[in-house]
């Protein structure tokens, strides 16, 4: 088996990475090299990592999710300037301005038989597809080998894990969000296929993430307490860990929590904090639900989970989040803007095609918040002039009063 942290074997391992990898990616690679994996034996990993990130157990899958990577990139170049460019046609068609406000309704009725339109939709649909059904087929083919790695990592540290296989799973957190099979809480390997998925989003959409670059300047950027102090941290749907782990990494000594619904995202997410030897904590809990005490925590955060909440959940979650913060301290949850039923041509375009395509069941449910409001309406102060975390997302730094 190859080791934790080569490629190709220890013999080639540091020619092949200086080859392939450059900059912060080379640099992460070196600091994964130097981060002490508990897995040990129990460490599946056939074909070995470069820097964070395992490579495909199989060459024909990363030669699959390469292909749909580059698809993905393409359209985004190509095939969607066709139909940005169709899009623009049908407003002019229609004599409806650019900056005019609109419906969803209004929007469905523009777009849904626009012949371009469509084919560029239904191009990325297959595409998302194969990306999935590709990458399940692996993981349960090898169901063996990939849950006895997570069965060994159950029981290890640096960090705990909680698994709650009583948990009610809410109805809202039922469905296969982004069309993603069995969504996150309905197969095994729902963290797995997240993992990858997102970093071909990523790649397609903002840019490289395969060595937690995003997540780790996202938790760079969340400020300080007044007072400075530290000590506990919570990530509120946490995913696969990814910024649980940036800011664990970035405040070593601190006690941080990663939480998620979904058991198998946070089974994967202790499985790789313990792969790089990280000291973070994952549970199987709810965000409006979280069991914690009163002001346990200096900072709480969450990415990009609200938009995937329907709105009275998004409510309760503040609520949460007012109840854990302490005084002084700091909530800084990353997501979309977002306000009114309205929007302009473009947006409420994106907003319907990211409803309709990518199953995103609670986007208009979140979008018709005012959610930077709803935050200032409970017990916090909200900080202006915060620098958005990601583009296109809303920048909320707040801080709990006393």
């Amino acid at each position: 088996m190859i080791g934790r942290r080569t490629f190709f074997g220890a013999a080639t391992a540091s020619v092949a990475l200086g080859g392939l990898l450059s900059g912060e990616a080379a640099a992460a690679a070196a600091q994964a090299k130097a981060m002490a994996s508990t897995l040990g034996a129990n460490d599946y990993e056939p074909r070995g990592a470069i820097g964070r990130l395992e490579r495909f157990g199989r060459l024909d899958l990363e030669s699959q999710q390469d292909f749909t990577q580059g698809f993905r990139v393409m359209h985004g170049k190509q095939i969607r300037a066709a139909s940005n460019s169709a899009f623009e046609r049908v407003l002019a068609k229609n004599g409806i301005e650019p900056t005019a406000l609109l419906t969803k309704e209004e929007m469905i009725a523009l777009v849904e038989n626009e012949p371009a339109i469509n084919i560029s939709s239904k191009a990325w649909l297959a595409n998302q597809q194969v990306t999935w059904r590709t990458l399940q087929d692996h993981y349960h083919q090898y169901a063996d080998q990939y849950l006895s790695e997570m069965e060994a990592a159950d029981r290890l540290g640096p960090g705990a894990l909680e698994l709650n296989p009583t948990l009610a799973i809410p109805d809202y957190a039922r469905h296969e969000i982004h069309i993603q099979p069995g969504g996150y809480v309905g197969d095994p390997f729902a963290g797995h296929m997240y993992h990858a998925g997102t970093n071909s989003f990523y790649l397609g959409n903002i840019g490289h993430n395969e060595q937690d670059q995003i997540h780790k300047s996202t938790a760079a950027r969340i400020p300080l307490p007044a007072d400075g102090k530290v000590k506990r941290i919570l990530d509120m749907g946490c995913g696969v860990g990814q910024m649980t782990v940036a800011m664990k990494e970035r405040f070593p000594d601190a006690e941080v929590w990663g939480i998620d619904a979904g058991g198998p995202m946070v089974r994967y997410s202790h499985m790789r904090a313990c792969d790089l030897g990280i000291g973070a904590n994952f549970a199987q809990r709810l965000a409006e639900d979280t069991q914690f005490p009163d002001g346990y925590f200096d900072i709480v955060t969450s990415y990009i989970i609200h938009h995937e909440l329907p709105a009275a959940i998004t409510r309760a979650v503040l609520v949460e989040a007012e109840r854990l913060t302490r005084p002084g301290g700091v909530y800084y949850p990353v997501d979309f803007n977002s306000g009114g039923t309205k929007s302009t041509a473009r947006s409420m375009y994106g907003r319907w095609w990211d409803h309709r395509w990518n199953n995103e069941v609670w986007s208009f449910e979140y979008h018709s918040l005012d959610f930077t409001q709803e935050i200032a309406n409970r017990a916090f102060t909200i900080v202006k002039d915060t620098p958005p975390a990601l583009p296109g997302f809303g920048a909320r730094h707040a801080i709990r009063k006393a």
